[in-house]
């Protein structure tokens, strides 16, 4: 290992931490019984669009994404974010919600709006049960102190600038925009319509927060990371105990253990 500092992501899993390093991915889970399991593997990754803006933020989604089953099968203690039957039925009413929002609203943009805010119903309420958001907490924790060069995760802060909550603001808002521009090009739009409008507003929201990161001390950057920054204070993560630390310690543990050991 050098000085310089991977580049690490993350995500919360009800029960412990998965970090992403550059070619690979890490997790570690605490099993009913109370043990630490520790796993990790090679990234799948999808080449040839790393240099397509737009494109490249939703391929690299997508990889976060294929991880996940993975990690599953190494870990099968893993508990899944939206795996919880709460949640599960919140996705599916979330869902419902929606549609009658877009066929309710007198406008076709005012239902898009409550369509969207509907949608975070379910990840909102992932957050509340269980310890989902001590463990996001952790997520940030952990590789905050990585990226200071501070052994002490405990005493990080608990909010993070590459957190996907800053991907909510510009999602959002690139919807609304796709939306009206179907509204003024297209009678009908159907489902394929909508689709790519979904993954445009996506790619869209993953380059402003790829924006952000690079021109992170301009007032424009500040101002689009505040609402991302506010989800996080107040709903999203909530302070570790020890234990939970624990857990943290050991994933970052084997992302840097694995990322040196192919870097070696």
């Amino acid at each position: 290992m050098t000085e310089e500092r991977l580049r690490l992501g993350g995500m919360a899993l009800g029960n412990g931490l998965l970090v992403h390093g550059p070619g690979h991915w890490a997790a570690a889970v605490r099993d009913d019984a109370g043990t630490v399991c520790v796993a990790s593997g090679t990234k799948p990754r999808i080449r040839g669009l790393d240099g397509v803006p737009g494109a490249r933020g939703v391929v690299r989604l997508a990889e976060a994404m294929a991880v996940v089953p993975l990690v599953k099968r190494a870990l099968p203690d893993a508990r899944m974010p939206f795996a919880d039957r709460r949640v599960v039925a919140a996705i599916g009413a979330a869902s419902a919600a929606g549609v009658l929002a877009k066929r309710a609203a007198p406008h076709r943009l005012a239902g898009e709006a409550v369509a969207g805010v509907v949608s975070l119903a379910p990840a909102l309420l992932a957050l509340r049960l269980g310890e989902l958001a001590a463990y996001h907490g952790v997520e940030h924790k952990a590789i905050g102190a990585y990226e200071s060069g501070d052994d002490d995760a405990a005493a990080a802060a608990k909010e993070h600038d590459r957190c996907g909550s800053h991907l909510v603001a510009p999602l959002l808002a690139a919807n609304l925009a796709g939306a009206a521009l179907l509204t003024r090009t297209v009678q009908r739009p159907g489902p394929l319509a909508a689709g790519a409008v979904a993954l445009a507003s996506m790619g869209v929201a993953v380059e402003v927060f790829a924006w952000s990161e690079r021109h992170e001390g301009t007032r424009a950057a500040r101002a689009l990371r505040r609402p991302g920054h506010e989800i996080q204070r107040l709903v999203g993560t909530r302070e570790p105990d020890e234990r939970q630390l624990e857990v943290g310690r050991a994933a970052l543990a084997e992302i840097l253990r694995v990322e040196g050991a192919a870097v070696g």
